[in-house]
């Protein structure tokens, strides 16, 4: 990109006569030691100077073949954004066009020096990351790997991440403990690392169009019409024990465009973000 300065160059022979001009009331200018009009203000040629573009920002999507981290690679390109993603499985199955206009990485996050190199250049991150299975394995996988990319992009200078955690589900939590202890401990590193920089996410059941290949899940079936319900039933969420379990289903397109506002609005407010702060940021236009 080039722009155009003009720079006012002023002659020396003009120089000296500023400070002692006066402005008469039809706008022209006077000497204030003479009755006669001073001479103009010479301008030199504008002169062209080469003003780098502004630099691109580059996103990370950690777990981006997944079902939240496809649609994040998607919302992130159609914001114009250069794309990578980081899995364990590297490429995507997706078949669809906008996958091949993402760099796919392949590496682990438990170990450190399969996925170093996908950092290069990143000014933000989304994760994805997660996982269910036994309660030590739960908490290698939401906890262990995340804190890993939190303190690996914050070693590397990187200005923004954001976690797609979890939100409480009472009695769940109990039963899927490895699951949310991971979760918050990762939450914890973040708020840590990336105190300025840092967003968490908490959405709830998280509902859209699956992509295995070319074949299309319609999981919204069940869950737009869930979150319509839910949301007029919000009482019910002051349950004791049972009352988070009735909490309202979340778009994942919605997730999707939360995250990537929260990883490139410089003024997005740090913090945790939940459910109804979810749909509230969804719902209005990207800056």
């Amino acid at each position: 990109m080039r722009t155009v300065i003009s720079r006012l160059i002023l002659s020396k022979s003009s120089v000296p006569r500023i400070n002692t001009m006066a402005v008469s009331r039809n706008g022209r200018y006077i000497s204030t030691d003479s009755t006669k009009l001073d001479e103009p203000v010479k301008v030199e040629e504008a002169e062209t100077v080469n003003v780098p573009p502004p630099p691109t920002e580059k996103l990370l999507v950690l777990g981006g073949n997944g079902f939240v981290g496809s649609h994040v690679c998607k919302e992130a390109l159609d914001r114009g954004l250069s794309v990578s993603s980081l899995s364990r499985s590297g490429r995507s199955s997706i078949a669809d066009s906008w996958a091949s206009k993402v760099t796919w990485h392949q590496g682990n996050l438990l170990l450190p020096d399969s996925w170093q190199e996908a950092l290069s250049g990143v000014t933000s991150v989304i994760s994805c990351v997660g996982g269910f299975g036994s309660n030590s394995y739960m908490y290698k996988i939401n906890g262990t790997a995340n804190i890993n990319a939190i303190r690996g992009a914050a070693e590397k200078g990187v200005k923004r991440f954001v976690y797609i955690s979890a939100a409480d589900f009472g009695l769940v939590n109990y039963i899927l403990q490895g699951y949310y202890e991971g979760k918050r401990a990762a939450e914890t590193e973040l708020l840590t690392k990336f105190p300025y920089g840092g967003v968490i996410l908490r959405p709830g059941f998280i509902y859209g169009t699956r992509s295995v290949g070319s074949m299309k899940i319609p999981l919204g079936v069940i869950g737009s019409p869930l979150e319509m319900v839910l949301q007029h039933a919000k009482p019910l969420n002051k349950l004791p024990l049972v009352g988070p379990l009735f909490a309202s289903p979340v778009s994942v397109n919605a997730v999707a465009k939360v995250a990537v506002r929260a990883a490139t609005d410089p003024v997005f407010p740090p913090g945790i973000i939940d459910i109804e702060g979810i749909q509230r940021y969804s719902q209005q236009k990207s800056k």
